[in-house]
């Protein structure tokens, strides 16, 4: 690729909120790409990440893709463990301060993080650091000349602070000091590019580049990546709201999850997850326009591609042969009732709300005999919170689409 070509690449899925702040970072992107070249050296690309759980879904994956892609293009790519990050926790996405986790909880949920992170990231071209290498030998002294290059109302102006200051909400005095520590992990590593999800932005564009130019370095450039919506095609993908594609519950489960996206998702996902560069989404997007493409088909591509990227080609193939097998080869009706599905309920809660069973004990054993299914995947406990939107089977004739 030509610089221009890479800069359309790693520009690609990004979110800054401000065209002109996007403008000012593609060509400090442009800038550096070109000084690289010419000096014959690698850019230093990080991204942090806290274990604050175990698991990681596809919402997390997204900046390891920006990585990947940096990878690709030759430069090095540190995935950073945020060890002591994590022990105060990023205030950013929240409306609340988050848990203050142990040191040991920490410890345990990191194990999992990196060999996840390698079903995208090329395992030997990543260093994997942890921020308590410097975060720990920092002093009070060094807390509070970090300290003096920021302002409260600068933090009060975030919007997630301002919105619990406007409630009467708490704001603690420890959730300020999270720009602080990971705009140093920036600075102890000699960053030149930052990658991290828009709700990153004020700690990567203000706090990581401010302290890099007060400390003698040249400022980063922030790629910031957007937010990726749940199966419900509209919320942020999250746990707690239950919209979440797992990344390590099979091939055939990835891709029906994936097949249950709406329509209206796909070209976020195809620009955020897919190893496909801007053109070959221009064109997929141009044929469905035109008609050239079916929607499905389409989606069924975008399916394959991502389960690709996790399993590998033999099982993505063998996910979509299952897919068409179960829901393009059965008599599943083109026309079926739908359900709204209401926040906190189970799989039982949402049988017996769409009248697919005549009681909760029915809809139990239909459970038990592997009678209920999710986009082709039978459901196994009737007490556990409904998974997502798509298509519910219960017994071999009765059909809804919850929503």
């Amino acid at each position: 690729m030509n610089i221009e070509e890479q800069v359309e690449l790693l520009m690609q899925g990004t979110d800054y909120g401000d065209e002109d702040l996007k403008k000012a970072m593609s060509a400090e992107l442009r800038e550096r790409l070109l000084l690289a070249q010419k000096e014959k050296r690698p850019l230093r690309v990080y991204c942090g990440y806290d274990p604050t759980s175990t698991d990681l879904h596809l919402g997390h994956t997204i900046s390891m893709r920006k990585l990947r892609q940096f990878q690709d293009l030759g430069h090095e790519v540190t995935f950073l463990i945020g060890s002591y990050t994590a022990l105060v926790g990023d205030p950013s996405d929240k409306n609340k301060a988050r848990p203050v986790l142990t040191e040991e909880q920490v410890a345990e949920n990191a194990k999992t993080y990196a060999e996840q992170a390698f079903r995208v990231l090329d395992r030997d071209k990543t260093k994997i650091r942890y921020n308590g290498e410097w975060l720990s030998k920092l002093t009070l002294v060094d807390l509070i000349r970090l300290g003096q290059n920021f302002t409260v109302q600068q933090f009060l102006a975030r919007e997630n602070f301002s919105k619990r200051l406007d409630k009467g909400e708490p704001i603690y005095l420890h959730e300020t000091f999270y720009a602080l520590m990971q705009g140093y992990d920036a600075v102890a590593m000699e960053t030149d590019i930052q990658v991290g999800g828009s709700d990153q932005l004020f700690n990567i564009i203000v706090a990581g580049r401010k302290l890099q130019e007060a400390l003698g370095q040249k400022p980063l450039v922030g790629i910031i990546t957007g937010i990726l919506p749940g199966t419900d095609g509209m919320q942020r993908m999250s746990k707690s709201t239950g919209n979440i594609v797992p990344i390590n519950t099979g091939a055939n489960d990835l891709f029906g999850k994936l097949m249950s996206v709406p329509d209206s998702a796909m070209g976020v996902y195809m620009r955020l997850v897919t190893r496909w560069n801007p053109h070959d989404i221009a064109k997929i997007e141009k044929d469905v326009e035109s008609g050239a493409l079916h929607p499905r088909d389409a989606k069924m591509k975008m399916a394959k591609e991502i389960t690709s990227i996790f399993y590998g080609d033999d099982e993505a193939e063998s996910a979509q042969e299952a897919f068409v097998k179960t829901f393009q080869q059965k008599e599943i009706p083109d026309d079926m009732p739908e359900y709204s599905l209401q926040e906190g309920q189970t799989v039982v809660d949402v049988i017996l709300g769409a009248k697919l069973a005549e009681s909760k004990n029915k809809a139990r054993a239909l459970i038990d005999q592997k009678g209920v299914r999710l986009d082709g995947e039978a459901l196994e406990r009737g007490d556990a919170p409904f998974p997502h939107p798509g298509i519910l089977q219960v017994g071999k004739r009765r059909f809804v689409r919850v929503k």
